[in-house]
């Protein structure tokens, strides 16, 4: 009888939240008495990804981007690894397109955009055929796009926030959005900056101990034009990204000197062991530009569509390293080591891609309705890197796609059946300087293939917004700009060495899935990924010698098991027929939401254990409608993560916001606390295939405290009130977005 209660109050919690969906609403705008609405929702749960709201949630929007992901649930983020979700490697897209770079450079990125310049992330699980086949596993599609109304709106976002580690330390971010569209076209232009000082201690097997105060400097700025032509439109947008990054690292450790005779080969070298104390000084400066031009033919039946859009982006990249100061001596007879300063690293990269596509869909009279689509994609990138005025790697790629999908839908099943045929010809050439300083050129390994990436779904829905899905997809993943890198963009030691590998192969998975979900908010699921060539970083050790590197894993699984579940407060203190009877707003009422996965990564000749993931999220009304939100991170310890072993969890944070809204809901202010406890520090052995195991352990400053401000500016438009369509759109949601939609 228990048991039957307990499962009827967990039923009575997801039926709340079902009803609590179509009532939560916000007030936006008063014209002449009309009230314009738009729902607005945490978390929407969907057969082919799943929905973060950033932009009402202030317990995800009030630092930068990177700190509000990690908070998602299911989702976990290392520096070694990059980002998987519920078990699938994550291919980070902004705003539709793909950022293409991975680990440090990806992290340093989203450092540098402020979070409350994001509108929402979709984690797109099952990428269908019209996405390119190189998005992997899966997709974050990272989304800060702003809708364009016919008056002039206005939004701040401000954020203040410091940390107190072992001294204090500010950041700042600061970003204005502006809106606006008249009878010929509508504007938008979205500004902002992110200021921040950081601090990371290291340990990398008692070789190296280091300590960097970081400086984060974040600039960007997103414009857009469209052009209504009739019922189609054209879209123009550019956005640029500038970050401007100094480090300062303290570091003292043991290293081994090698000693080169002119004539002998390398057996019969000489080492010296050393031990040291250094002063570097580091700096990173990035600059990403993007452009694109998309024209939407529309038609009588609004099913139907036809796109055109041209890309190009151009990132450049420069990183550079002086050493300051260096003193030591040589162990074996306490006489100091020969000093080595000025600069140790000069490398820079530019990456160019450019891309035409051509998307098409059309309802299609098949069983109880369905629809067609199909496009096609070229593709082309260029990749060069340079250290110390060489020249030492120049990456072609090209790439030619189409695809057909098909969807369809019988009484309560769902169909999709689809495939994507891409063609790919990569090549390319990489210079290094032998032992006489001559340039060896060596030819990469090519890639020249032509394959299909099927993928189908089917989809049974139980009851309204209660659905059982199972997917299959095959895709593949390239690797990344950073991983092909031969040199290094993070801080060297005397016996560090980090470097990328021109000679990375492609990965192709097979993506298996089967999910029950329950109004978005509650759902249970089980994915498994097989992958070939899987990327993967190791470390490994070589004496005194500590050596990152990226490899082909030449195959592995991924099982990943999660479920999440909402459970309202009031089930503790109210019989279910009374509950059932209630209207509920999520903004409104005191619940918690449960999050619990199990992931295992299965690699050959690698005993790996599994390790769980944990989140609970609480939301509590207080007095005078303060909204406290508290969101706890734990994963644990002991377990495999690709070649690692977690000594310590990769997760392990907790979370405080109160937020209150003033001025008609126009003003929005949060006070926040994260990682109370201090507790998030990662601490990895590696397992490398080859030479021995490693240490390594990092520390960031990640307990901060702010405060975070959102203000509707009010604008007076005359406008507003003589157009009175502006009450009668039409059009999609997203007919009066500048942005491009992701597709």
């Amino acid at each position: 009888m228990k048991k039957t209660i307990i499962a009827l109050s967990f039923l009575g919690s997801i039926s709340i939240f079902a009803q609590e969906k179509t009532n939560n609403t916000v007030k936006e705008k008063q014209i002449e008495e009309v009230t314009i609405t738009k729902t607005k929702k945490a978390v929407e749960q969907k057969a082919d990804r799943t929905i973060f709201d950033f932009s009402e949630q202030p317990q995800l929007n009030n630092g930068n981007v990177l700190e509000g992901i990690k908070k998602l649930p299911g989702l976990v983020s290392t520096d070694i690894a990059g980002m998987m979700y519920q078990g699938k490697v994550l291919d980070v897209y902004l705003n539709g397109r793909p950022l293409n770079i991975t680990s440090n450079e990806l992290n340093s990125f989203l450092e540098g955009m402020p979070a409350n310049s994001v509108d929402r992330i979709e984690v797109i699980t099952q990428p269908g055929a019209e996405f390119p086949a190189t998005s992997g596993g899966a997709i974050m599609n990272i989304i800060t796009n702003k809708n364009a109304n016919k008056y002039l709106t206005a939004t701040y976002s401000g954020n203040y926030s410091f940390t107190n580690y072992d001294k204090f330390r500010s950041r700042t971010t600061n970003s204005i959005n502006l809106n606006a569209r008249n009878k010929i076209f509508g504007w938008q232009l979205n500004v902002g900056q992110n200021y921040r000082e950081s601090m990371l201690n290291g340990q990398q097997d008692r070789l190296l101990t280091s300590n960097t105060d970081r400086v984060g400097r974040g600039y960007f700025a997103k414009s857009g034009l469209t052009f209504d032509l009739g019922q189609d439109r054209l879209l123009l947008n550019y956005d640029i990204y500038h970050n401007n990054n100094d480090n300062y690292t303290l570091s003292n450790g043991e290293g081994i000197e090698t000693i080169k005779t002119p004539g002998t080969n390398p057996q019969q070298y000489q080492y010296r062991d050393f031990i040291f104390d250094a002063s570097d000084a580091a700096q990173t400066n990035n600059v990403r530009q993007e452009a694109v031009v998309t024209y939407q033919k529309r038609f009588s039946d609004k099913a139907q569509k036809l796109d055109f859009q041209f890309g190009f982006t151009k990132s450049d990249n420069e990183f550079a390293q002086d050493n300051i100061f260096r003193t030591g001596k040589y162990l074996d007879n306490d006489q100091p080591i020969s000093i080595v300063g000025g600069n140790v690293l000069n490398n820079k990269s530019d990456m160019k891609v450019a891309n035409f596509k051509v998307d098409y869909a059309q309802p299609l009279k098949i069983m109880d309705g369905g629809k067609v689509s199909l496009g096609g994609l070229y593709e082309n990138q260029n990749f060069k890197t340079e250290s110390k005025g060489l020249t030492n790697l120049e990456y072609v790629r090209q790439t030619t796609s189409t695809y057909l999908e098909f969807q369809a839908k019988l009484k309560k099943f769902d169909f999709i059946l689809g495939t994507r045929a891409e063609n790919y010809d990569i090549s390319g050439v990489t210079r290094v300087p032998d032992s006489t300083q001559s340039v060896v050129q060596k030819d990469l390994i090519p890639f020249n293939k032509f394959k299909l990436f099927p993928n189908a779904s089917v989809q049974y829905n139980v009851m309204n917004q209660v659905y059982i899905a199972a997917n299959y997809n095959k895709k593949i993943s390239l690797p990344s700009i950073s991983a092909l890198n031969p040199n290094n963009t993070t801080f060297q030691g005397p016996n560090t060495q980090v470097t990328g590998n021109p000679n990375l192969q492609p990965t192709i998975f097979d993506n298996y899935e089967l999910k029950i979900s329950a109004f978005d908010y509650a759902f249970i699921g089980y994915n498994v990924s097989s992958a070939k060539n899987q990327v993967a970083q190791i470390i490994r050790k070589e004496g005194k010698n500590l050596y990152n590197e990226q490899v082909n894993i030449s195959n592995m699984k991924i099982h990943n098991f999660n479920l999440g579940l909402p459970v309202p407060f009031m089930i503790f203190s109210k019989p279910l027929s009374e509950i059932m009877k209630f209207d509920f707003n999520p903004d409104k009422i005191n619940f918690m939401y449960l999050y619990a996965g199990y992931q295992k990564h299965e690699i050959e000749n690698l005993n790996n254990k599994g390790f769980w993931i944990f989140n609970i999220m609480t939301q509590v009304i207080l007095p005078k409608e303060v909204k406290l939100t508290a969101n706890y991170s734990y994963l644990t310890p002991k377990a495999g993560y690709f070649y690692f072993t977690a000594e310590k969890p990769f997760n392990n944070s907790f979370d405080l916001t109160l937020t209150k809204k003033f001025m008609d809901n126009r003003l929005t202010v949060s006070v926040f606390a994260n990682d109370i406890f201090n507790g998030q520090v990662m601490q990895i052995r590696s397992n490398p295939p080859s030479g021995e195991s490693a240490v390594v352990s990092s520390k960031y400053d990640t307990r901060n405290f702010g405060l975070s401000v959102n203000y509707k500016i009010p604008t007076r438009n005359k406008l507003a009130k003589e157009d009175s369509s502006i009450l009668n759109q039409t059009k999609k949601e997203d007919a009066g977005s500048v942005m491009p939609q992701a597709q």
